[in-house]
Order: structure tokens, then C-alpha cells, then sequence
């Protein structure tokens, strides 16, 4: 009885100790909570409300009145999806048709009780855990069969959460066939979307912001890599998954999502091709001019649309030619003309570092203009025409 009465004034003690604790701490609770509420969000899942008090961002809260469609959940589109859902973007769409297996494991993203879900559908159940306030649809099919590819351009021409077009497609795909479905439907819809991918050494990967008729299509050149500087010979091994690394796909996904908050929220500016090199850490940037003679028939329609529109000039004061400052010229220098042959193939102008996935072939038949790309025959002269004909 004893041990019991003393068990009992201790806590009595300890009772009246935590009392004495809670009455000091209320003026202070009270401040924390005053300082809490100055960044209080009604939605809890969204980390955008430091940009609005850091003065980045005017209304962070718009990004849940937008949709985004994301085709391809495999390295870099379930890294990208998940990001967006943590900042709490309205409408997520996404488009996959493979199955979750356990090699997919690295993926940052799925779990093994997922093995055999097709992976929209494990993707979903996940973000919708994550953060039950985004509305997700998931689209287990390939988008580039006939019927697929339709089903797909009325998806992301229709899907957003006011019913009209999605603000942006994201492009996580693997493959060039997807790339291409992806590319033909933005240009006939008129659709702003990224590109994104990591090579299959998985040590390099980019990004690359596509505007139709603005900038460079998928189609207008051949697709551009970051060099590597390794033997592609050792890529291929039996049992190794191609861009496998997740610390990779991780870093092209957050440069990916990155450019998609500042379009959306306009601040910044977009990167409109960014590279990146693991071996090297290069992150090379550059914007690609679309190609004239791009043999996707959309763009070469939205380059047209584009060019139409009226160019808003800037008011510059006009001021007097003062003539040359030193008409002698005693050491005769000469300036050269700015537009050499060389600088006329904006739409291949790279920057070091960067390479095109393989060459296009000049048709023989057709003379060079200076620029080193084939001539329209319709640019031809009359005289140069007949050369070619007797030449045949």
C-alpha cells in the first residue's frame, strides 16, 4: 500500500508540474499560432505558398484550377506526376499501357504489392493517396494505334477541368514512335508540350518546351542527345534495363516540372531546350527555330499562323548618323557581314555538347543551297531547271 500511495503523489506531482508547464506556454502557442496563420493554405498538400510570400508568384493558388496530361508513368513521368500532385495542380491525365513489374522498382515511385497493376492504375491509387484533392484520370492504352491516337487528341483537346483543352502535355515516353504520335497531335491541335527523355546510358537526359509554328517540332530535325563521351557499344548488355539510374530520371523529372510551375505560374524564364551530362554535370541550353520544310504539315501550317500574326515594335528614339569616326581608315580594317552562309540553319544551330540522334540525308538529285540543306524546286531558277534536266 505503500509503494502504491507514493506512485500516486508522484503523479499528482507530475500532474501539477505539467499544469504550471501548460499555463507558461499559452502566450507562446498563442504567437505560433498568430505567425502560423500568415501561411495557412486550405489546401495542405500544396508547398507553392513560399513563392507568393517571396514574391516570385502572384496567385499560387491558380495551379489548382489547371490540368496537365502526362503520357508515359514509367523513370521520369511518375517522378513528374507525383511532384505535380505535391504541388497540388488541379487535373492530372495519364496515358501508360505496360504493367508495373518488379524490375520497375527503381522508379522512385512504385511498390512491389503493385507488381501487375498496369502501372495508370497503380499511379493513380498512389497520387490519390498522396493527395486526395487532384482529380486524376488514367488512360491504360497505346496512343499511337489509329483508334488509340484519336481517343488521345480528344482526351487532352477535352479532358481539363473546364472541359477545354489541357494546359500542357507532358511527354515521358520512352520511345520515337510515341514521341512522334505526341508531336503529330500538338501540332494539329495547336498544343504547348514538353519533351523529355534520358539516354540509355542513363548518365544524360533533357528536356525540350515545343510552342507549334514558334519553335522547333519533334519532326523539324533529327531528335538531339547531350554527348556522352562513352562507347555506345557497352550499352547493350543482356539483363540491363536502359536508363535505369533514378537519381537520372529524378533529375530530368524536376527540371521537367520546374519549367512546367513556371510556365503555368509565369514566373522565370522556360527552358526551351536544357541538357543535362551526369559525367560531366553540362547543362547545356539553346532555342531551336522551327524547319520551313518540316514534313509535319501541321507545323509547317502553325509556322504560317505564326508568322501572320502582327509584330508589336517597340518605340525607339531615331538619332542622326554621326558618319564614320575615322573616315581614313589607315590600317585598313573591314568589318565582315554578320549573315554569313554559315549562321542561315537557325533550326540546327547547336550548341557544343549537344548532337542530333542521327543524320538526314540530302537528296542527291537536288543541288545544295549555302546553307547545306536541300533547295525547294520552286526556289530554282528557270536555267537551273533546264541543268537538270539535261542532266538526267
Amino acid at each position: 500500500m505503500d509503494k502504491v500511495a507514493e506512485l500516486e503523489k508522484k503523479v499528482s506531482e507530475l500532474e501539477a508540474k505539467l499544469a504550471a508547464a501548460q499555463g507558461n506556454v499559452g502566450p507562446v502557442r498563442q504567437k505560433i499560432d498568430v505567425m502560423s496563420s500568415e501561411v495557412v493554405d486550405s489546401n495542405p498538400y500544396s508547398r507553392l505558398m513560399a513563392l507568393k510570400r517571396m514574391g516570385i508568384v502572384d496567385n499560387y493558388e491558380k495551379i489548382r484550377e489547371l490540368s496537365v496530361a502526362v503520357v508515359g508513368v514509367g523513370g521520369v513521368g511518375s517522378v513528374t506526376a507525383e511532384m505535380l500532385t505535391r504541388c497540388g495542380i488541379g487535373k492530372l491525365i495519364l496515358f501508360d499501357y505496360d504493367k508495373v513489374e518488379l524490375a520497375n522498382m527503381n522508379r522512385l515511385f512504385f511498390q512491389p504489392h503493385q507488381a501487375g497493376l498496369s502501372k495508370v492504375d497503380a499511379a493513380a491509387a498512389t497520387l490519390q493517396a498522396i493527395n486526395p484533392d487532384v482529380a486524376i484520370d488514367a488512360y491504360n492504352y497505346n496512343i499511337t494505334t489509329v483508334d488509340n491516337f484519336q481517343k488521345f487528341c480528344d482526351t487532352i483537346s477535352t479532358g481539363s477541368l473546364t472541359g477545354g483543352p489541357v494546359e500542357l502535355v507532358l511527354s515521358c515516353v520512352d520511345n520515337f514512335e510515341a514521341r512522334m504520335a505526341i508531336n503529330t497531335a500538338c501540332n494539329e491541335l495547336n498544343q504547348r508540350w514538353f519533351e523529355s527523355g534520358v539516354s540509355e546510358n542513363a548518365v544524360s537526359g533533357h528536356i525540350q518546351f515545343i510552342i507549334p509554328g514558334e519553335t522547333a517540332c519533334f519532326a523539324c530535325a533529327p531528335p538531339l542527345v547531350v554527348a556522352s563521351n562513352i562507347d555506345e557499344k557497352t550499352l547493350k548488355r543482356e539483363g540491363v534495363c536502359a536508363a535505369s539510374l533514378p537519381t537520372t530520371m529524378g533529375i530530368v523529372a524536376g527540371f521537367l516540372v520546374q519549367n512546367t510551375l513556371k510556365h503555368l505560374l509565369n514566373f522565370g524564364n522556360v527552358s526551351n531546350y536544357l541538357g543535362y551530362s551526369a559525367l560531366t554535370d553540362f547543362f547545356p541550353t539553346m532555342t531551336l527555330k522551327p524547319n520551313p520544310q518540316c514534313d509535319d504539315s501541321y507545323c509547317r501550317r502553325r509556322q504560317a499562323e505564326f508568322s501572320a500574326r502582327p509584330v508589336v515594335e517597340l518605340a525607339t528614339e531615331v538619332t542622326e548618323d554621326a558618319g564614320p569616326v575615322h573616315a581614313d581608315n589607315e590600317w585598313g580594317i573591314s568589318l565582315l557581314d554578320e549573315n554569313s552562309p554559315e549562321e542561315e540553319t537557325p533550326n540546327l544551330k547547336l550548341v557544343d555538347g549537344v548532337q542530333v540522334a542521327y543524320s538526314v540525308p540530302a537528296d542527291s538529285s537536288t543541288p545544295e543551297s549555302s546553307t547545306g540543306g536541300a533547295v525547294a524546286a520552286s526556289e530554282l531558277s528557270l536555267e537551273e531547271l533546264m541543268q537538270q534536266m539535261k542532266s538526267m
